[in-house]
């Protein structure tokens, strides 16, 4: 489930024209808010599926005791069902957000525009669009 060398740029409808933080609704982390974090604290440290798997964890409210009791069953119940990858993230869809997988397919994100963003959507094997969030 993970990609190697690939990169995923931004819908062709994402509203925005640069990289924007998400913000919390309701008080609560959204999904976009909870990948932000950890893709911008930590970039190249995870995979597709850790990052995934995290924010299920952070979104659901999954405690560190319950993780390290049950983590294992967790991961492996969680990617028993299909999950949608990050082509289907809000941070690709409508913050400005592409995701760059490196060889070992660790993943970290570049604002749309960026020098960088640029650079590597040329520069990857499998360069993919992010999925649009309305029809076309």
């Amino acid at each position: 489930m993970n990609y190697i060398d690939s990169f995923i740029a931004v819908a062709d409808d994402c509203p925005a024209s640069e990289g924007v933080a998400p913000q919390e609704k309701g008080g609560k982390k959204t999904v976009a808010v909870i990948q932000y974090e950890l893709l911008l604290g930590h970039p190249y440290e995870y995979t597709q599926e850790d990052v995934l798997f995290k924010t299920h964890v952070l979104h659901k409210g999954i405690t560190a005791a319950e993780l390290k009791s049950k983590g294992k069953k967790l991961r492996e119940d969680f990617f028993e069902k299909e999950q949608p990858c990050l082509r289907t993230s809000p941070l690709a869809r409508r913050y400005g957000w592409g995701f760059h997988f490196d060889p070992d397919g660790k993943v970290a994100m570049f604002p749309v525009g960026s020098k960088d963003y640029d650079r590597l959507s040329k520069r990857a094997t499998k360069v993919m669009k992010a999925m649009r969030t309305s029809r076309a």
